[in-house]
């Protein structure tokens, strides 16, 4: 069984940046297409294409884990996805509790993506008594009465929060208090964790809000008003 609960990736004691720590998925997800494809290695420039960051940016990302690529060649990719799978500490089983199967929680106990990332679900939770026993991507739907048993019985230390807004913190604070120090959060708040706890939050509808902000600049830029109209001339 996996001492996932004490053991935490060794990012923060090397000194990478945060900003690097963001942007490692990204490359990771770049070269995990590459080796499907058996592309043996890749450039900066063609690596940070396929990332979205500059090759500048990235060269410097990687100098925080010590490789630099061999002029002329290139970065090795299979390394590379090892070295960064590694430092995301994705090389070892990580047991993630879902809390929430309604929509929202059901389509991410669906989602096909955890086990080939480091990931298993070890546990479906949800409040309402009519789900339990139900079956959802092959796990039974467990009572939240349950979560602090299965949080120690599978050595739990991240837990995925897809709750209604009102009952997410109540929730936060009893993953917490079970010994969960990692929580992605999917409720429309923002929850209240002692220090040692990571929170990362997913919020569809403030990425809606910035897409939206970014329309209205693009529309005034070309001179309209934000409902389409073209403003009136005002006189000299």
């Amino acid at each position: 069984m996996a001492t996932s609960r004490s053991h935490r990736p060794a990012t923060r004691s090397r000194g990478i940046p945060e900003a690097t720590v963001a942007r490692l998925p990204l490359y990771l997800r770049a070269l995990t297409t590459l080796s499907e494809r058996s592309v043996p290695t890749v450039s900066s420039e063609e690596l940070a294409t396929a990332a979205g960051v500059n090759s500048a940016k990235l060269r410097k990302d990687f100098s925080y884990l010590g490789s630099y690529g061999t002029r002329g060649v290139g970065y090795d990719v299979e390394y590379l996805v090892y070295q960064i799978s590694r430092e995301l500490g994705l090389t070892q089983d990580w047991p993630v509790v879902i809390v929430g199967i309604g929509n929202l929680g059901a389509a991410l106990a669906n989602y096909g993506g955890f086990a080939s990332r480091g990931f298993r679900v070890a546990a479906l939770m949800d409040a309402d008594a009519a789900l339990a026993g139900k079956l959802v991507a092959g796990l039974p739907v467990r009572h939240i009465d349950e979560l602090e048993a299965i949080v120690e019985d599978n050595q739990v230390s991240i837990g995925v929060i897809a709750t209604p807004a009102g009952a997410a913190q109540e929730v936060c604070d009893r993953l917490v208090t079970a010994g969960v120090t990692s929580i992605l959060n999917f409720a429309p708040t923002v929850l209240q964790v002692p220090e040692g706890v990571d929170v990362r939050k997913v919020d569809l509808s403030i990425e809606l809000q910035i897409l939206a902000f970014h329309e209205q600049r693009k529309a005034g830029e070309q001179g309209q008003s934000p409902d389409g109209d073209v403003p009136a001339v005002m006189p000299a």
